[in-house]
């Protein structure tokens, strides 16, 4: 089969690999779509060490099951696999599961390829009339929906219900998504790359700022960078809620002094439950979270240059999703 392969920091290779071949328990899915998460920017750019080359990169995968007792199934992947033993996974919490593996990550290849396996429990049914492409989003957007929900749960019932998301990739978009579909109405995106901000506000609905200014209750740093990270902890209101998703770099920024005498919550928030992927898939199907038109769509022949093209800034759109049948 084909897929494309990291092969070195900003090199990937399109090329044959060995088929995928599922254990007891897994299905043969035909990927028809899968996109492409900043986590896979950072193996791409050799600043994620869990991801070292060479690797089939992906996780955010959509397309049918091949043979067995579900042949023919529509289904969108969710590519956390964890123990389902341990006290996190009996509790509803399988994301923070000791023994979790993602697809995309040693052992497991990932998504850039014609086909992948995954187990039944890991795999939600796609009605006919929603596209692979938006499939797929489930991923990402189950990244956000998790975050904002851990934010709006931890802020007091009192407090104003006022976001700020600081980033418009995928998971800030997806973010917005997710609050205003969870009832926060008054959600501002930052982000400063023009093209993307006019994108987010003419494609996407979005009220967004180059430079966020004011106070917030709820703020989502969908970036991950100490400047992230200082303005996150600068706009927080008092008594609000910083929810932390993005992981462009490790260290610096938070003003702790401010935090502590204005009693902010922190909340780090890694992927999501699996309860989490299901009740966005199910968001997705049912429209709460908009059109989901926003995903440009490429070949995954073509992938290499996709990675370019976003290693330049020059993708006005908040999502590529590669494709890897003609």
């Amino acid at each position: 089969m084909k897929a494309l392969v990291y092969e070195g920091v900003e090199t990937l290779g399109f090329r044959d690999v060995p088929e995928a071949v599922p254990a007891a328990g897994e299905h043969l899915i035909r990927v028809e779509a899968v996109g492409i998460c900043g986590s896979d920017m950072h193996a791409y750019l050799g600043h994620d060490e869990r991801r070292p080359a060479p690797l089939i990169l992906g996780h955010e995968a959509a397309g049918v099951i091949v043979g067995g007792p579900r042949d023919g199934a529509r289904v969108t992947v969710n590519p956390l696999v964890t123990c389902g033993r341990c006290k996190a996974c009996t509790t509803g919490r399988e994301n923070i599961c000791a023994e979790r593996q993602i697809i995309s990550m040693p052992p497991r290849e990932g998504a850039f390829a014609q086909y992948i396996v995954m187990g039944d429990a890991n795999l939600v049914e796609v009605p006919q009339d929603v596209s692979f492409a938006k499939a797929c989003l489930a991923e990402p957007l189950a990244v956000s929906w998790h975050a904002a929900r851990l934010a709006l749960e931890a802020l007091h019932k009192d407090m104003e219900r006022k976001a700020l998301v600081i980033g418009g990739g995928a998971i800030g978009l997806a973010a917005a998504l997710a609050l205003r579909a969870m009832g926060v109405s008054d959600v501002t995106v930052a982000e400063p790359n023009d093209a993307r901000r006019a994108y987010l506000a003419g494609q996407c609905d979005q009220t967004v700022v180059a430079q966020a200014e004011g106070s917030y209750s709820v703020v989502i740093d969908a970036v991950g960078y100490a400047a992230t990270r200082a303005l996150a902890s600068s706009l927080a209101a008092p008594g609000g809620v910083i929810a932390h998703v993005g992981l462009g770099e490790n260290t610096g920024g938070l003003d702790v002094r401010r935090m502590t005498l204005q009693e902010i919550t922190f909340i780090g928030t890694y992927t999501y439950t699996a309860q989490d992927f299901r009740d966005t898939a199910q968001a997705i199907f049912d429209g709460r979270l908009g059109t989901l038109d926003w995903a440009e769509e490429r070949p995954l022949s073509e992938g290499a240059e996709a990675f370019r093209n976003l290693r330049a800034g020059t993708v006005a759109a908040p999502k590529i999703v590669l494709t890897p049948w003609p």
